[in-house]
């Protein structure tokens, strides 16, 4: 049986400057509230998605795929903001269930394209009156535009 034990061997209490500067921190950090903010959204639209079969990170993937006109990986990389890495974890799920297709381009073999299959194109269809609904019930709770408005200021830190 493992037990906690704490790395600190002085009984010294912690200074209360540090406690208050720690909380002080947590409290006014745009990185923390931000993630807390996305944390609680992305849960409360999952859980009234779940009817949907999809999570909403799988709902926002397709739907990316959907609406660009520009179907390359690297692409969809950038409008998601995730790393190559990531977005091709989360994208050979949807692929593995037969919701996308990823695929060499004609004239360029390095250039990987992806798209909804049929059954991707049904089941966003689909999910999409669940998130009509989900997205209502957000609305009656916070503002809707408030993560839009953070997500476009926050493209200014991408520049430099």
């Amino acid at each position: 049986m493992h037990m906690h034990t704490s790395m600190r061997t002085s009984t010294q209490p912690v200074p209360k400057t540090l406690i208050a500067d720690a909380r002080a921190a947590v409290d006014a950090c745009a990185g923390w509230n931000a993630r807390l903010a996305a944390r609680r959204i992305t849960g409360f639209l999952n859980r009234r998605m779940q009817g949907s079969g999809l999570s909403l990170a799988q709902f926002g993937l397709m739907a990316q795929i959907a609406s660009a006109r520009d179907d390359t990986l690297g692409a969809l990389a950038q409008r998601t903001g995730l790393d190559q890495s990531t977005l091709s974890r989360n994208l050979q799920v949807l692929e593995t269930s037969g919701l996308i297709e990823i695929a060499a381009g004609d004239k360029d073999a390095r250039r990987r394209a992806v798209w909804l299959t049929e059954k991707g194109a049904l089941g966003l269809e689909a999910s999409l009156a669940e998130w009509r609904r989900a997205h209502g019930e957000l609305a009656a709770r916070i503002d809707p535009e408030a993560p839009r408005r953070l997500a476009i200021a926050a493209e200014a830190l991408e520049e430099g």
